[in-house]
């Protein structure tokens, strides 16, 4: 058989070698990818690194701040007990043993509120559950956007320097929620409010926003802990509700205390997203208490018995997060 002409193997070689080129870009471009939406997810728990977080000279909410509840969807009262018990046990009063949840408070209230300038309080801020409504029924449907929230808020009536908490059932979507929130706040400046909105990611996402009390969808599989109360859902909206609040008192009107773009700001207790114990790292939460009796893991006491697990808060001073464990 002759042999094909040099010019038709040189051509078949060219090919060869751009084909793999190719492949080699795809799949880089695909890895790429990959760890790009990977990194998306797991930001919702990184601690990311060290950053200086400063006071804009705003307002910031102290005294004595009421806080009024809209249960939006179905919740047990044992799921009802679980968020009000933390909401009394954020005042000193509530005697829970150390390291407590009045601790975790009074933490903000020293490295925050008493180095605010305006609206500053001697006695720091203190949460009183003012009251509370239920919206079990779901009266604007089971498919929330952002834009509906604050009219949630407002069926709560918020009083002026008050809060307002949207909580929603766990079958409840809201515009984002997964995918790039797991709660937020925000204000009514003219009135004077502010409102926090939190979802129970126990059957949309548990792996993001009730972490580490579920197996997170990407990065480390280690086991999850056993939650406080027993209930996934909750124990994760009582992390995402501590983190909201904390932000809401120390940056209420987007020029309090944060770090970055104030649309989207890292505050108090976001600038340590992930970190709950000391030694924390990604995919771990921090060496932790653990319950003898039930197993659950927590680092704050609270009243009735009651154990919680809290976020960590930046230390704007030394740029670190400081854990109560």
């Amino acid at each position: 058989m002759a042999s094909p002409p040099r010019g038709s193997v040189r051509v078949r070689h060219g090919t060869s070698h751009v084909a793999l080129l190719l492949i080699t870009v795809l799949l880089l471009s695909s890895a790429r990818l990959s760890l790009g939406a990977s990194r998306r997810l797991l930001e919702l728990y990184k601690p990311p690194a060290s950053a200086r977080l400063i006071y804009h000279n705003g307002a910031v909410l102290q005294g004595r701040i009421p806080v009024s509840i809209i249960w939006y969807g179905r919740f047990t009262p044992a799921q009802k007990a679980v968020v009000t018990d933390f909401l009394q046990s954020l005042t000193a009063a509530s005697q829970a043993p150390t390291p407590s949840v009045s601790q975790w408070w009074n933490t903000i209230n020293q490295l925050y509120l008493s180095k605010a300038r305006r609206g500053s309080s001697a006695n720091g801020a203190q949460v009183a559950l003012a009251g509370q409504v239920s919206d079990e029924a779901c009266s604007l449907g089971k498919r929330l956007t952002l834009a509906q929230l604050p009219r949630l808020a407002a069926r709560a009536g918020p009083k002026k320097g008050g809060i307002a908490l949207v909580l929603t059932a766990q079958d409840v979507a809201v515009e984002g929620f997964c995918m790039s929130r797991c709660g937020l706040h925000g204000a009514d400046a003219r009135a004077g409010t502010a409102y926090v909105w939190v979802g129970n990611s126990a059957t949309q996402c548990p792996g993001q926003c009730a972490w580490p009390f579920h197996q997170p969808l990407y990065g480390p599989q280690a086991p999850a802990l056993v939650p406080p109360s027993g209930d996934v859902g909750m124990d994760g909206m009582v992390i995402n509700i501590a983190s909201m609040v904390a932000g809401t008192v120390t940056n209420p009107f987007r020029d309090g205390f944060y770090q970055g773009d104030k649309d989207a700001p890292l505050e108090a207790a976001t600038a340590c997203t992930g970190v709950y114990g000391s030694g924390a790292y990604p995919g771990f939460a921090g060496n932790l208490a653990v319950d003898r009796a039930t197993g659950a893991s927590y680092n704050a006491n609270g009243a009735r018995g009651r154990k919680y697990l809290l976020p960590a808060l930046f230390d704007p001073a030394t740029s670190t997060c400081s854990t109560l464990v």
